[in-house]
């Protein structure tokens, strides 16, 4: 039966987790070894949860506790479930809450690169691009699209942060993923065997159904930060430079939206 506690006092200290602390402070919170992050509604909950993650406690309107919730409650029943009106949650939260339910979750320890990448064929590389949407868009385009993989640099928004999370529709629980190490990228990935395909604008770019492109083995797609894309010395460092054909004067497109049209073209492998 679900441990259900509806909500008395907004300063309890077991609602922090949901009311008073941002993102960037539940990742290194001292609470939890790894850290902790908010899943926010019943299908990413659920996906996260069928991944092996660890629930803390959820957030919830009462009203879902006997309908969209109890699947997710009755595979957690020893896990607390504040709830109350939306109102109120709206209130304590400082934001609707998507389908009216947020989980705390455990962080686990990521896996190393040579880890994500053993059995890869195709991965994509996320260089600096700070948007948790973009990233979560990116992560969902990614699963879809027949990445392997995403590898991010340090500076790259956290694919945990809830609204990532959301916008992913859970499915950075899905794919593997990982942080490259400071550094080189391009040193790294040649390293595992990997071809690196900028996604650039530039005079020497191929076009995107290159057939070269489909015929390497092992291709890593790299996209760049929002605004001024990918790094020069990055771009230098790769062995193929791709642009997306454009028309009506368009010049690019956001990162996230870049993402699914090579994907789609690239994540393909010649046999």
């Amino acid at each position: 039966m679900a441990d259900i506690r509806e909500i008395a006092d907004f300063s309890a200290p077991e609602l922090d987790i949901f009311a008073r602390l941002r993102d960037s402070q539940l990742a290194n919170w001292e609470c939890a070894e790894q850290g902790v992050f908010i899943a926010e509604s019943p299908k990413v909950i659920a996906r996260a949860l069928q991944s092996g993650y660890e629930p803390i406690s959820f957030l919830m309107e009462r009203r879902h506790v006997e309908n969209q919730a109890k699947p997710l409650l009755e595979r957690c029943p020893e896990v607390p479930v504040f709830t109350a009106e939306e109102p109120v949650l709206a209130q304590m939260t400082g934001f609707h809450l998507t389908r009216g339910m947020l989980c705390a979750m455990k962080r686990r320890t990521l896996p190393r690169v040579e880890q994500v990448c053993a059995n890869a064929r195709r991965v994509a590389v996320l260089e600096r691009v700070m948007n948790p949407t973009n990233v979560g868009a990116i992560f969902r385009s990614a699963a879809a699209l027949g990445m392997d993989a995403v590898l991010l640099t340090p500076e790259c928004s956290d694919p945990l942060y809830r609204r990532s999370t959301r916008v992913s529709m859970g499915t950075v629980f899905q794919i593997p993923w990982t942080y490259l190490p400071e550094g080189s990228w391009t040193e790294k990935l040649h390293a595992l065997g990997f071809r690196t395909a900028a996604m650039a604008l530039r005079a020497d770019s191929v076009r995107l159904n290159d057939p070269r492109l489909l015929a390497e083995p092992r291709l890593a797609i790299a996209l760049g930060t929002e605004g001024d894309g990918l790094a020069d010395g990055s771009i230098e460092d790769c062995d193929y430079t791709v642009c997306i054909p454009m028309a009506h004067g368009v010049d690019s497109l956001n990162v996230a939206a870049a993402s699914a049209v090579a994907f789609y073209q690239l994540g393909r492998v010649q046999e």
